[in-house]
């Protein structure tokens, strides 16, 4: 959402300046994603000074040009070479002086340098009105009134001012601040002043009954009103409204839509101007569609419309999809005389589905869906209407409408000052929560020693409880006005779990040192995607077929990722995510976290001189590893992965806890997401992960003085066995030590016996304390063969 600095001023005396204003919104909850400068013309006539052309002589050698010399109020008289026809003594010009920067109309900015022309010398530019983006003329230079003073700006001569746009990530509850009049209630707020209203005094209702309105819906339109103006001139808007709707990016297109588009974004509230002269029968009717009902909205597009949907009519015909979009044949265009004004609340609800059913994202939809303020459409109706005829001309002719059988009324209840400050988190004086709730605009009714009973304005749809009036306060407040309670503590263990916002930094910093890049995916997916279509959450009203369902498994998010990068010709890839997945669980949901990661294509980049491999199964087991020996995770059981996802693979046990399954994507999986190649997939359950991993403990030990020793065994053993199980037998049979166990080797093949493998490990053996002796090593040695043999019926082979 953008909003104007000069425009806030119109709502609220501001004495900051726009970078103390970016940051005093954001502190209050309206954070500013971006401020810039915005100038009405380019450049915003910088450097340009009024002067006076104190002689003017022919040029002895050119014919068409002019040295002059100009008083600009400095201590010498300026030497300017000057070619336009008008050029003459006596007269008030634009210079530009050396240095300046130009922006012509056409053509790039160009800086004003000392220089010689045919021999004379030049300090300047006498400039014409194209040259530096005023106007287009181009028959020569400016000529200025007489009494305008030598040295004055020429931005201060014409008054142009620069203006600034704060682009603000408006979240989706503060509906009530989708405008100027809205952000500027914050700042009022901020500075405990008032908001400066605008007088519409001036309003005057005719007698006349004008179009006639009947609500058929008053559930879906709980108020509607609208008003008759006749004889107005549709053309351009006048420069200061268009250059109020350049600043924010609102495209200028008649002086009566403009006029709307106007009030939209001041006050917040979606008008909709009407051709009077076709509107059937001369009557308005807010009616629901009838299902199948066929309608051509302004974008020329014929939609086809559901009896749930709101509609202004005539007497025959839909003229606008209330709330949403407008229709081709009702507005306002360069033929118009007679204008109906319309100024409504709308249901949210109807809106929202209406705007979701026919896919159409508006200004005023994103207004009426999110909830509009139900009392202020007069007023905005009246503000419309007198703008309308300063700037068209017209005669307001009817009474105003306004159908609001059902007042919306205000929220109310009791906020206890004890809740506030227990819920902050720090004392408060009373008088100064009563002031931040009173400069918001929420009625106190009475007030306790212990107490106020308020009621919040109705456009403050998400303030309808004491909490939200608490957030208000402490929004306000300031959030960095509060005061840290609890210490920081030094040591690295004083907790045993740790914080899981680290360990996901950790983890991130640790892959990505790896080779890999993080991913964000969408968690909205298709039903075909899903594990178990019993249990997968779909959407009610999905924006696509495609998105209809929340992701029960992070395999296809990857796999997605994969496949836009494959057909963009990006095959080596190395790709980490953190999210969640859902499913449903008994009456309610269940939500899990997880860390995934996944390799495709080749494992490094090719080099002229070296060719590299694809990634494999152990590149991917490495990266498995490298994580669980970050979390420093010790007593891993290891299974047979039976997702069906994966062709095959693994799974990382902790008693009857899977942390990690990983392995080699199934070809069904690969063929539905359109992915070439190998995918090696691993996907850690991060809730289960955080639930068994402690707070690093660091500590520091110094490097043993003593050499270690290796020793290596060849194994002929059954196919069953894995090294999981030799590795295992080997650790409990030397468990002080013991310190690696590897294989080197695997061997299957004419010279083994059916049904068995060989496997050549190496063994790491060191004492901290002494040197080891061949007698101490031969006795490890010869234990680790008898347990192989008693326990897996190994044998050594020679």
């Amino acid at each position: 959402m953008n909003i104007s600095y000069n425009w806030l001023k119109q709502h609220v005396n501001i004495d900051s300046t726009p970078e103390e204003l970016s940051l005093i919104l954001t502190n209050t909850g309206l954070e500013v994603e971006a401020l810039d400068v915005v100038q009405s013309i380019p450049g915003g006539l910088d450097g340009l000074v009024v002067g006076e052309v104190k002689t003017c002589e022919q040029h002895p050698n050119a014919d068409k040009l002019r040295v002059t010399t100009v008083d600009v109020g400095g201590p010498e008289l300026l030497h300017i070479v000057c070619g336009a026809p008008n050029c003459r003594t006596g007269l008030k010009v634009i210079v530009a002086t050396v240095g300046t920067t130009c922006h012509p109309l056409i053509g790039e900015p160009f800086k004003i340098t000392k220089s010689k022309i045919r021999g004379e010398v030049s300090e300047g530019m006498l400039c014409g009105e194209d040259e530096i983006g005023l106007g287009t003329s181009h028959a020569g230079i400016v000529e200025l009134p007489a009494d305008v003073a030598v040295g004055t700006l020429v931005k201060d001569h014409f008054n142009i001012q620069d203006d600034y746009r704060y682009e603000i990530g408006l979240t989706p509850n503060r509906a009530d601040a989708a405008s100027h009049l809205g952000v500027a209630r914050d700042i009022a707020a901020h500075f405990r002043t008032q908001l400066l209203k605008a007088d519409v005094s001036a309003f005057k209702a005719a007698e006349a009954e004008g179009t006639t309105v009947v609500v058929a819906d008053a559930q879906a339109s709980p108020r509607y009103s609208g008003i008759n103006i006749t004889g107005v001139r549709v053309g351009e808007s006048p420069d200061w409204l268009k250059e109020k709707l350049n600043v924010i990016g609102v495209r200028p297109i008649n002086n009566i839509v403009d006029v709307t588009n106007y009030i939209l974004h001041d006050l917040g509230q979606p008008l909709h101007a009407f051709d009077a002269d076709k509107i059937a029968g001369n009557k308005v009717l807010v009616r629901l569609a009838t299902e199948g009902e066929k309608f051509v909205t302004l974008d020329g597009v014929e939609r086809t419309l559901s009896a749930e949907d709101l509609v202004i009519a005539d007497t025959e015909k839909p003229m606008c999809i209330a709330g949403v979009f407008g229709g081709a044949y009702s507005g306002v265009s360069a033929e118009t005389t007679n204008v109906f004004l319309e100024s409504a609340y709308f249901n949210a609800v109807s809106v929202r589905k209406t705007s979701k059913r026919h896919g159409l994202k508006t200004d005023a939809s994103f207004r009426f869906e999110r909830g509009t303020d139900p009392n202020i459409t007069v007023e905005a109706l009246k503000r419309a209407a007198l703008l309308i005829q300063e700037i068209a001309g017209g005669t307001i002719s009817s009474t105003l409408k306004d159908e609001y059988p059902v007042v919306i009324k205000p929220f109310s209840f009791h906020v206890s000052y004890a809740n506030v400050v227990r819920l902050i988190g720090q004392a408060i004086p009373n008088e100064e929560i009563k002031s931040i709730i009173v400069a918001l605009g929420i009625e106190v009714t009475s007030e306790t020693e212990t107490g106020l009973d308020v009621l919040v304005p109705a456009y403050r749809v998400d303030v309808t409880r004491e909490v939200d009036v608490v957030e208000e306060v402490l929004r306000i407040y300031g959030y960095n006005n509060i005061e840290l309670k609890s210490q920081i503590k030094a040591s690295l263990n004083t907790v045993e779990k740790p914080d899981k916002e680290v360990v996901l930094n950790q983890l991130a910093d640790l892959l990505i040192a790896n080779g890999f890049r993080e991913i964000l995916s969408n968690s909205l997916t298709k039903l075909d995607y899903a594990d178990d279509s019993e249990t997968a959450v779909k959407l009610y009203n999905p924006l696509s077929s495609d998105l209809d369902t929340m992701r029960q498994n992070m395999v296809f998010s990857v796999l997605s990722a994969i496949e836009y990068n494959q057909k963009r010709r990006n095959f080596d890839l190395k790709f980490f995510e953190f999210g969640k997945t859902y499913a449903l669980d008994g009456e309610g949901y269940k939500e899990t976290q997880h860390l995934v990661f996944a390799m495709a294509g080749k494992n490094e980049a090719e080099q002229w001189n070296s060719k590299k491999d694809a990634v494999n199964f152990y590149n991917l087991k490495a990266a498995v590893d490298t994580v669980i020996k970050r979390l420093k995770i010790e007593g891993i059981q290891i299974q047979d992965a039976a997702s069906s996802h994966f062709a095959y693979g693994l799974n990382y046990m902790k008693g009857q806890k899977c942390l990690v399954s990983f392995g080699a994507i199934a070809n069904a999986d690969l063929k539905k997401a359109d992915v070439e190649g190998q995918v090696f997939f691993a996907d850690f359950d991060w809730d289960v992960l955080m639930k068994i991993i402690r707070k690093n403990s660091i500590q520091y030990k110094e490097v043993s003085k003593f050499p270690a020793v290796r020793r290596d065994l060849s194994l002929l053993i059954d196919e069953n066995v894995s090294f999981d199980k030799l590795q295992f037998v080997a650790q409990k049979t030397e468990r002080k030590l013991l310190k690696e166990v590897n294989v080197f080797d695997v061997y299957k093949g004419d010279k083994i016996p059916e049904g068995k493998k060989s496997y050549a490990l190496s063994f790491i053996l060191q004492d901290e304390e002494k040197t080891l002796t061949d007698k101490q090593i031969d006795a490890i040695v010869q234990k680790l063969i008898v347990n192989f043999e008693k326990e897996l019926g190994a044998e050594v082979r020679g």
